[in-house]
């Protein structure tokens, strides 16, 4: 877990400025600024629109007595996507609008189930009950 996070810090913002330096030569700084401030924005709408969508589903499905898993996760995407939009970059927005954008968030959704199913079943997330 610690490799991948330290190679993230390092090898993240090295592809982010060579993503603003190739945008910044085709279009100029002053509107590679601006694109920034514009995806940031959009991520930050999407964000709260799509959050209020899938908090809306989950609240539904628990007052009909079924377990909120899938809305949850779908969640947890928007949430981390809309992050990723926050944070200037164009690899991190262009990964942060497929996790927020409704026809690409489920292979998102899949992955984070198989990956709490994998952890679950070798005893690092714990559920614990009332």
């Amino acid at each position: 877990m610690w490799k991948w996070m330290l190679a993230a810090f390092i090898f993240l913002p090295a592809i982010e400025i060579f993503g603003f330096s190739i945008v910044a030569e085709r279009v100029g700084g002053m509107y590679t600024f601006l694109l920034t401030l514009l995806t940031s924005a959009i991520g930050v709408a999407m964000m709260r629109f799509e959050g209020r969508k899938a908090m809306e589903d989950a609240k539904l499905k628990m007052n009909t007595g079924m377990v909120p898993g899938s809305s949850m996760a779908e969640g947890l995407c928007i949430f981390l996507g809309g992050i990723l939009l926050i944070v200037p970059g164009f690899v991190t927005d262009i990964v942060g609008f497929t996790m927020i954008f409704p026809l690409t968030r489920p292979l998102y959704r899949y992955l984070l189930l198989l990956w709490m199913k994998k952890n679950m079943k070798n005893g690092k997330i714990r559920i614990f009950r009332r």
